[in-house]
């Protein structure tokens, strides 16, 4: 199991949560060397930009997107589902929703945003 290690933005996302939802989001986010390179579809995408990978967990209604940088899982963001499927929605394009996050500048920049925020922890 790897170290999970959440900037301020994404902590400051996860405590917006309730307490019970918090505690079955972080339960259910156990991340391994071994899930990065099988990708189960059901929890687990893989988002790329240039030289830049970065991944996305699915529990429930909410998104995590992280890196791994030296062994280390570092979560930029904790989204809900609704945050881009209704754009999804909208667009109607026939593709999948990494794909179509791998397109967007906005996602994009909340990825960024994370990524320059300060480590918890």
């Amino acid at each position: 199991m790897l170290q999970i290690v959440f900037n301020e933005i994404s902590a400051s996302e996860i405590s917006q949560l309730d307490t019970l939802s918090q505690l079955d989001l972080l339960d259910s986010f156990k991340v391994t060397e071994g899930d990065l390179e099988t990708l189960d579809d059901e929890r687990f995408g893989k988002i790329t930009r240039g030289d830049t990978s970065l991944y996305r967990f699915r529990a429930d209604d909410h998104r995590i997107y992280f890196e791994v940088q030296n062994g280390l899982v570092v979560v930029h963001r904790v989204l809900n589902k609704n945050s881009f499927s209704d754009f999804m929605f909208r667009s109607k394009l026939p593709v999948s929703e990494d794909e179509d996050l791998s397109n967007d500048k906005t996602f994009w920049n909340l990825i960024e945003e994370g990524r320059n925020a300060k480590r918890k922890g």
